[in-house]
Protein backbone atom coordinates (compact mmCIF):
# COMPACT_ATOMS: atom_id res chain seq x y z
CA UNK A 1 0.00 0.00 0.00
CA UNK A 2 2.66 2.57 0.52
CA UNK A 3 6.16 2.82 -1.03
CA UNK A 4 9.61 2.95 1.24
CA UNK A 5 7.35 2.95 4.75
CA UNK A 6 6.25 0.34 6.99
CA UNK A 7 2.73 1.56 7.97
CA UNK A 8 3.12 1.88 12.00
CA UNK A 9 0.04 0.56 14.24
CA UNK A 10 -1.77 2.75 16.41
CA UNK A 11 -3.55 0.41 19.00
CA UNK A 12 -7.31 0.98 18.59
CA UNK A 13 -8.48 2.25 21.68
CA UNK A 14 -9.46 2.55 24.27
CA UNK A 15 -9.75 -0.86 24.93
CA UNK A 16 -11.25 -1.12 28.29
CA UNK A 17 -14.47 0.19 26.37
CA UNK A 18 -14.35 -3.11 24.70
CA UNK A 19 -15.01 -6.85 26.12
CA UNK A 20 -12.55 -9.78 25.29
CA UNK A 21 -14.56 -10.77 22.78
CA UNK A 22 -14.53 -7.38 20.98
CA UNK A 23 -10.98 -7.26 21.29
CA UNK A 24 -10.47 -10.95 19.73
CA UNK A 25 -12.60 -9.77 16.96
CA UNK A 26 -10.99 -6.53 16.31
CA UNK A 27 -7.51 -7.94 16.07
CA UNK A 28 -8.53 -10.87 13.91
CA UNK A 29 -10.32 -8.27 11.55
CA UNK A 30 -7.65 -5.88 11.89
CA UNK A 31 -5.08 -8.50 11.11
CA UNK A 32 -6.99 -9.57 7.58
CA UNK A 33 -7.35 -6.38 6.60
CA UNK A 34 -3.44 -5.39 6.52
CA UNK A 35 -2.44 -9.00 5.43
CA UNK A 36 -5.43 -9.49 2.74
CA UNK A 37 -6.29 -6.25 1.91
CA UNK A 38 -3.98 -3.75 1.76
CA UNK A 39 -1.40 -5.03 -0.87
CA UNK A 40 -4.09 -4.68 -3.12
CA UNK A 41 -5.48 -1.78 -2.01
CA UNK A 42 -3.45 0.89 -4.95
CA UNK A 43 -4.55 -1.53 -7.96
CA UNK A 44 -8.15 -1.38 -7.16
CA UNK A 45 -8.42 1.88 -6.96
CA UNK A 46 -6.23 2.70 -10.09
CA UNK A 47 -8.69 0.32 -11.22
CA UNK A 48 -12.14 0.82 -10.01
CA UNK A 49 -13.04 -2.81 -9.33
CA UNK A 50 -12.86 -4.64 -6.06
CA UNK A 51 -11.31 -7.91 -6.39
CA UNK A 52 -14.15 -10.59 -6.13
CA UNK A 53 -11.46 -13.01 -4.27
CA UNK A 54 -11.62 -11.06 -1.70
CA UNK A 55 -14.99 -10.54 -1.51
CA UNK A 56 -15.32 -14.49 -1.75
CA UNK A 57 -12.82 -14.11 1.29
CA UNK A 58 -15.39 -11.52 3.19
CA UNK A 59 -17.96 -13.58 3.08
CA UNK A 60 -16.04 -16.89 4.33
CA UNK A 61 -14.61 -14.86 7.64
CA UNK A 62 -18.59 -13.85 8.36
CA UNK A 63 -17.70 -10.59 7.70
CA UNK A 64 -20.74 -10.25 5.53
CA UNK A 65 -23.17 -11.07 8.06
CA UNK A 66 -21.79 -10.22 11.11
CA UNK A 67 -25.52 -10.06 12.76
CA UNK A 68 -27.59 -12.56 11.13
CA UNK A 69 -28.08 -15.60 13.41
CA UNK A 70 -25.86 -18.76 12.94
CA UNK A 71 -29.20 -20.46 12.32
CA UNK A 72 -29.41 -18.69 8.80
CA UNK A 73 -25.70 -18.90 8.82
CA UNK A 74 -24.39 -15.90 10.17
CA UNK A 75 -21.83 -14.88 12.87
CA UNK A 76 -24.67 -14.24 15.07
CA UNK A 77 -22.40 -11.25 16.29
CA UNK A 78 -23.72 -7.50 17.52
CA UNK A 79 -23.77 -4.14 15.72
CA UNK A 80 -20.70 -3.23 17.56
CA UNK A 81 -19.01 -5.61 16.07
CA UNK A 82 -19.71 -4.38 12.65
CA UNK A 83 -18.39 -1.17 13.33
CA UNK A 84 -15.25 -2.91 14.64
CA UNK A 85 -14.93 -4.51 11.46
CA UNK A 86 -15.85 -1.36 9.94
CA UNK A 87 -13.05 0.66 11.41
CA UNK A 88 -10.48 -1.95 10.89
CA UNK A 89 -11.28 -2.38 7.20
CA UNK A 90 -10.76 1.16 6.34
CA UNK A 91 -7.49 1.49 8.35
CA UNK A 92 -6.61 -0.18 4.93
CA UNK A 93 -8.82 0.70 2.65
CA UNK A 94 -12.13 3.00 3.03
CA UNK A 95 -13.58 1.06 -0.32
CA UNK A 96 -13.39 -2.28 1.61
CA UNK A 97 -14.91 -0.98 4.66
CA UNK A 98 -17.81 0.33 2.73
CA UNK A 99 -18.91 -3.07 0.92
CA UNK A 100 -18.94 -4.47 4.80
CA UNK A 101 -20.96 -1.29 5.99
CA UNK A 102 -24.08 -1.06 3.50
CA UNK A 103 -24.17 -4.93 3.75
CA UNK A 104 -24.61 -4.92 7.77
CA UNK A 105 -26.02 -1.85 8.96
CA UNK A 106 -28.70 -1.45 6.33
CA UNK A 107 -29.26 -4.30 3.91
CA UNK A 108 -28.95 -6.83 7.06
CA UNK A 109 -29.97 -4.44 9.20
CA UNK A 110 -33.32 -3.73 7.54
CA UNK A 111 -34.34 -7.32 6.83
CA UNK A 112 -33.70 -8.15 9.84
CA UNK A 113 -36.10 -5.59 11.74
CA UNK A 114 -38.52 -5.44 8.82
CA UNK A 115 -38.48 -8.93 7.15
CA UNK A 116 -41.05 -12.16 7.54
CA UNK A 117 -40.18 -15.12 8.49
CA UNK A 118 -40.99 -16.47 4.83
CA UNK A 119 -38.28 -13.61 3.43
CA UNK A 120 -35.76 -13.95 6.42
CA UNK A 121 -35.91 -17.76 5.34
CA UNK A 122 -35.38 -16.95 2.01
CA UNK A 123 -33.11 -13.92 1.80
CA UNK A 124 -30.57 -14.55 5.13
CA UNK A 125 -28.89 -17.35 4.04
CA UNK A 126 -28.06 -16.27 1.17
CA UNK A 127 -26.96 -12.91 2.00
CA UNK A 128 -24.50 -14.65 4.89
CA UNK A 129 -23.04 -17.06 2.21
CA UNK A 130 -22.31 -15.02 -1.24
CA UNK A 131 -24.75 -12.48 -2.35
CA UNK A 132 -24.06 -9.10 -2.23
CA UNK A 133 -27.09 -6.47 -0.97
CA UNK A 134 -27.55 -3.25 -1.92
CA UNK A 135 -29.54 -0.13 -1.11
CA UNK A 136 -31.73 1.94 -3.57
CA UNK A 137 -32.64 4.96 -2.01
CA UNK A 138 -31.21 7.88 -3.72
CA UNK A 139 -32.13 9.55 -7.26
CA UNK A 140 -31.53 12.26 -9.58
CA UNK A 141 -33.86 14.89 -7.76
CA UNK A 142 -34.01 13.08 -4.08
CA UNK A 143 -30.60 13.01 -2.49
CA UNK A 144 -30.92 15.22 0.85
CA UNK A 145 -34.75 15.37 -0.03
CA UNK A 146 -34.37 11.60 0.24
CA UNK A 147 -38.69 11.00 0.36
CA UNK A 148 -38.95 13.02 -3.02
CA UNK A 149 -38.58 9.45 -4.65
CA UNK A 150 -39.70 9.42 -8.42
CA UNK A 151 -39.99 5.56 -9.04
CA UNK A 152 -43.29 4.38 -8.95
CA UNK A 153 -44.77 0.93 -8.03
CA UNK A 154 -48.12 0.71 -9.92
CA UNK A 155 -50.37 -2.66 -8.49
CA UNK A 156 -50.24 -5.00 -11.18
CA UNK A 157 -52.63 -7.75 -10.12
CA UNK A 158 -51.33 -9.18 -6.59
CA UNK A 159 -47.90 -7.66 -7.29
CA UNK A 160 -46.67 -4.78 -8.59
CA UNK A 161 -44.57 -3.28 -11.55
CA UNK A 162 -41.94 -0.33 -10.92
CA UNK A 163 -40.46 2.32 -13.10
CA UNK A 164 -37.55 4.29 -13.00
CA UNK A 165 -34.05 4.99 -12.01
CA UNK A 166 -32.23 4.98 -9.13
CA UNK A 167 -28.30 6.75 -8.61
CA UNK A 168 -25.79 6.35 -6.35
CA UNK A 169 -26.17 2.98 -5.32
CA UNK A 170 -23.52 1.36 -3.59
CA UNK A 171 -22.08 -2.41 -4.20
CA UNK A 172 -24.95 -2.47 -7.46
CA UNK A 173 -22.11 -3.84 -9.54
CA UNK A 174 -21.89 -6.56 -7.26
CA UNK A 175 -25.13 -6.58 -5.81
CA UNK A 176 -27.89 -10.09 -6.27
CA UNK A 177 -30.38 -8.69 -4.11
CA UNK A 178 -31.82 -4.95 -3.77
CA UNK A 179 -33.10 -2.88 -1.07
CA UNK A 180 -35.22 -0.54 -3.41
CA UNK A 181 -37.65 2.15 -2.46
CA UNK A 182 -40.39 3.47 -4.73
CA UNK A 183 -43.92 5.51 -4.37
CA UNK A 184 -46.76 3.48 -4.26
CA UNK A 185 -49.38 6.63 -3.58
CA UNK A 186 -47.37 9.63 -5.15
CA UNK A 187 -50.84 11.84 -3.73
CA UNK A 188 -49.47 10.41 -0.09
CA UNK A 189 -46.30 12.11 -0.81
CA UNK A 190 -43.54 9.89 1.33
CA UNK A 191 -46.34 7.99 3.30
CA UNK A 192 -46.73 6.03 -0.55
CA UNK A 193 -42.88 4.98 -0.51
CA UNK A 194 -42.90 1.27 -0.23
CA UNK A 195 -39.79 -0.61 0.11
CA UNK A 196 -39.39 -3.74 -2.11
CA UNK A 197 -37.07 -6.74 -2.59
CA UNK A 198 -35.42 -6.80 -6.04
CA UNK A 199 -33.59 -9.96 -7.43
CA UNK A 200 -30.91 -8.96 -9.97
CA UNK A 201 -32.12 -10.67 -12.87
CA UNK A 202 -35.47 -9.74 -12.56
CA UNK A 203 -36.62 -8.63 -16.05
CA UNK A 204 -37.36 -5.07 -16.64
CA UNK A 205 -34.41 -4.31 -13.95
CA UNK A 206 -31.12 -3.77 -15.02
CA UNK A 207 -27.60 -1.81 -13.45
CA UNK A 208 -26.69 0.96 -15.37
CA UNK A 209 -23.68 2.70 -15.53
CA UNK A 210 -20.35 2.58 -12.91
CA UNK A 211 -19.82 6.24 -11.56
CA UNK A 212 -16.09 7.16 -12.31
CA UNK A 213 -15.68 8.88 -8.75
CA UNK A 214 -12.75 10.62 -6.81
CA UNK A 215 -12.37 8.45 -4.06
CA UNK A 216 -13.54 4.70 -2.66
CA UNK A 217 -13.21 3.96 -5.89
CA UNK A 218 -12.81 0.21 -5.53
CA UNK A 219 -16.16 0.15 -4.08
CA UNK A 220 -18.95 0.14 -7.25
CA UNK A 221 -21.42 2.92 -7.11
CA UNK A 222 -23.94 2.59 -9.96
CA UNK A 223 -27.76 3.71 -11.41
CA UNK A 224 -30.46 1.29 -11.65
CA UNK A 225 -33.01 1.02 -14.40
CA UNK A 226 -36.40 -0.16 -14.39
CA UNK A 227 -38.90 -0.41 -16.81
CA UNK A 228 -41.91 -2.12 -15.62
CA UNK A 229 -40.03 -4.64 -13.27
CA UNK A 230 -42.55 -7.22 -12.05
CA UNK A 231 -42.06 -7.62 -7.89
CA UNK A 232 -44.51 -10.33 -6.15
CA UNK A 233 -46.36 -9.38 -3.36
CA UNK A 234 -44.46 -11.14 -1.34
CA UNK A 235 -41.37 -9.03 -2.10
CA UNK A 236 -42.64 -5.82 -0.17
CA UNK A 237 -40.50 -5.39 2.63
CA UNK A 238 -42.90 -4.22 5.26
CA UNK A 239 -46.18 -2.72 4.39
CA UNK A 240 -47.13 -0.39 1.67
CA UNK A 241 -46.55 2.84 2.68
CA UNK A 242 -43.96 1.57 5.43
CA UNK A 243 -41.13 2.46 2.88
CA UNK A 244 -40.16 5.83 4.69
CA UNK A 245 -39.83 3.68 8.58
CA UNK A 246 -37.76 1.46 6.92
CA UNK A 247 -35.09 4.54 5.44
CA UNK A 248 -35.27 6.15 8.23
CA UNK A 249 -35.01 3.83 10.93
CA UNK A 250 -31.82 2.33 8.48
CA UNK A 251 -30.27 5.02 8.05
CA UNK A 252 -29.84 6.34 11.25
CA UNK A 253 -28.22 3.21 11.84
CA UNK A 254 -26.44 3.50 9.16
CA UNK A 255 -24.35 6.60 10.05
CA UNK A 256 -23.15 4.97 12.98
CA UNK A 257 -21.36 2.83 10.31
CA UNK A 258 -20.07 5.63 8.16
CA UNK A 259 -18.03 7.09 11.42
CA UNK A 260 -16.73 3.77 11.80
CA UNK A 261 -15.14 3.92 8.25
CA UNK A 262 -14.41 7.72 9.45
CA UNK A 263 -12.61 6.98 12.26
CA UNK A 264 -10.76 3.72 10.52
CA UNK A 265 -9.63 5.95 7.80
CA UNK A 266 -8.07 8.90 10.03
CA UNK A 267 -6.65 5.74 12.23
CA UNK A 268 -4.84 4.67 8.63
CA UNK A 269 -3.53 8.21 7.85
CA UNK A 270 -1.93 8.86 11.03
CA UNK A 271 -0.39 5.67 11.34
CA UNK A 272 1.30 6.37 7.89
CA UNK A 273 2.19 9.89 9.18
CA UNK A 274 3.89 8.55 11.92
CA UNK A 275 6.28 6.10 10.21
CA UNK A 276 6.82 8.80 7.63
CA UNK A 277 7.82 11.77 10.25
CA UNK A 278 10.12 8.44 12.12
CA UNK A 279 11.56 8.18 8.86
CA UNK A 280 12.40 11.56 6.80
CA UNK A 281 15.11 13.49 7.56
CA UNK A 282 15.53 17.56 7.02
CA UNK A 283 18.08 19.46 8.38
CA UNK A 284 19.98 15.97 10.08
CA UNK A 285 17.36 14.64 11.96
CA UNK A 286 13.76 12.97 11.52
CA UNK A 287 11.25 15.60 11.28
CA UNK A 288 9.41 13.71 14.37
CA UNK A 289 11.73 15.41 16.37
CA UNK A 290 10.26 18.94 15.41
CA UNK A 291 7.57 20.51 17.45
CA UNK A 292 5.69 22.20 14.74
CA UNK A 293 5.54 18.01 13.35
CA UNK A 294 4.84 16.42 16.92
CA UNK A 295 1.92 18.66 17.52
CA UNK A 296 -0.02 18.13 14.18
CA UNK A 297 0.51 14.29 14.79
CA UNK A 298 -0.69 15.41 18.84
CA UNK A 299 -3.91 17.08 17.00
CA UNK A 300 -4.48 13.74 14.57
CA UNK A 301 -4.37 11.81 17.48
CA UNK A 302 -6.96 13.64 20.07
CA UNK A 303 -9.22 14.33 17.19
CA UNK A 304 -9.61 10.64 16.44
CA UNK A 305 -10.06 9.95 19.77
CA UNK A 306 -12.76 11.92 20.48
CA UNK A 307 -14.50 10.88 16.99
CA UNK A 308 -14.29 7.49 18.60
CA UNK A 309 -15.74 8.24 21.37
CA UNK A 310 -18.87 9.94 19.55
CA UNK A 311 -18.95 6.53 17.37
CA UNK A 312 -18.60 3.49 20.22
CA UNK A 313 -20.96 5.35 22.07
CA UNK A 314 -23.75 5.68 19.57
CA UNK A 315 -23.03 2.13 18.47
CA UNK A 316 -23.55 1.42 22.32
CA UNK A 317 -26.96 3.48 22.79
CA UNK A 318 -28.03 1.39 19.43
CA UNK A 319 -27.58 -2.21 20.69
CA UNK A 320 -28.68 -1.72 24.36
CA UNK A 321 -32.22 -0.23 22.38
CA UNK A 322 -31.61 2.91 23.38
CA UNK A 323 -32.43 6.97 21.77
CA UNK A 324 -29.06 6.89 19.70
CA UNK A 325 -30.61 8.97 17.12
CA UNK A 326 -29.13 12.07 17.54
CA UNK A 327 -25.95 10.63 18.84
CA UNK A 328 -25.48 8.69 15.71
CA UNK A 329 -25.88 12.21 13.24
CA UNK A 330 -23.19 13.89 15.99
CA UNK A 331 -20.91 10.78 15.30
CA UNK A 332 -21.02 11.12 11.70
CA UNK A 333 -20.79 14.55 11.57
CA UNK A 334 -17.86 14.84 13.99
CA UNK A 335 -16.07 11.92 12.08
CA UNK A 336 -16.38 12.58 8.95
CA UNK A 337 -14.92 15.96 9.62
CA UNK A 338 -11.86 14.61 11.75
CA UNK A 339 -11.28 12.14 8.87
CA UNK A 340 -10.81 15.14 5.98
CA UNK A 341 -8.48 17.30 8.94
CA UNK A 342 -6.39 14.26 9.34
CA UNK A 343 -6.00 13.00 6.16
CA UNK A 344 -5.12 16.33 5.24
CA UNK A 345 -2.67 16.88 7.82
CA UNK A 346 -1.05 13.58 6.52
CA UNK A 347 -0.70 14.89 3.52
CA UNK A 348 1.39 17.91 4.70
CA UNK A 349 3.37 15.94 6.88
CA UNK A 350 4.65 13.72 3.62
CA UNK A 351 5.47 17.62 1.89
CA UNK A 352 5.45 16.38 -2.04
CA UNK A 353 5.63 12.79 -1.99
CA UNK A 354 2.58 12.98 -0.32
CA UNK A 355 1.01 14.51 -3.01
CA UNK A 356 1.89 11.75 -5.11
CA UNK A 357 -0.06 8.41 -5.77
CA UNK A 358 3.40 6.38 -4.77
CA UNK A 359 2.77 6.86 -1.56
CA UNK A 360 -1.30 6.00 0.54
CA UNK A 361 -1.73 8.97 2.14
CA UNK A 362 -3.25 10.65 -1.23
CA UNK A 363 -5.59 8.30 -1.45
CA UNK A 364 -6.98 8.61 1.86
CA UNK A 365 -7.10 12.21 1.67
CA UNK A 366 -9.24 11.73 -1.70
CA UNK A 367 -11.20 8.88 0.04
CA UNK A 368 -12.61 10.92 3.22
CA UNK A 369 -14.46 13.29 1.01
CA UNK A 370 -17.31 10.91 0.90
CA UNK A 371 -18.05 10.76 4.32
CA UNK A 372 -19.78 14.14 4.86
CA UNK A 373 -21.41 13.68 1.60
CA UNK A 374 -23.33 10.07 1.83
CA UNK A 375 -25.80 8.70 4.43
CA UNK A 376 -27.14 12.06 5.17
CA UNK A 377 -24.78 15.29 4.47
CA UNK A 378 -23.05 17.23 7.12
CA UNK A 379 -25.69 20.04 7.31
CA UNK A 380 -28.44 17.55 7.25
CA UNK A 381 -26.18 15.95 10.24
CA UNK A 382 -26.55 19.75 12.02
CA UNK A 383 -30.03 19.83 11.08
CA UNK A 384 -31.35 16.87 12.86
CA UNK A 385 -28.73 17.70 16.02
CA UNK A 386 -30.28 21.26 16.23
CA UNK A 387 -33.98 19.92 15.70
CA UNK A 388 -32.95 17.40 18.76
CA UNK A 389 -31.66 19.95 21.06
CA UNK A 390 -34.64 22.03 20.48
CA UNK A 391 -36.77 19.42 20.98
CA UNK A 392 -34.87 18.36 24.22
CA UNK A 393 -33.01 21.35 26.21
CA UNK A 394 -32.29 19.21 28.48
Amino acid sequence: MSVGVEQTEVPARPLTLLSEEEQMFQAAVRRFAREQIAPHSRSMDEAGVFRSDLLRQFFDLGLMAVEIPESYGGQGGTFFQSVLAVEEIAAVDPAAAVIVDVQNTLVINAVMRWATQDQKRRYLPRLASGTVGAYALSEAGSGSDAFALQTRAVRDGSGWLLSGRKLWITNAAEAGLFLLFANADPAAGYKGITCFVIERDSPGFRVGKKEDKLGIRASSTCELILDDCPVAAENLLGEAGQGYKVAIETLNEGRIGIGAQMIGLAKGALEHALAYARQRKQFGKAIAEFQGVQFDLADMAVEIEAARLLVYNAARLRQAALPFIAEAAMAKYFASQIAETVASKAVEIFGGVGFTKDYPVEKLYRDAKIGRIYEGTSNMQRHLIARHLLRNPA
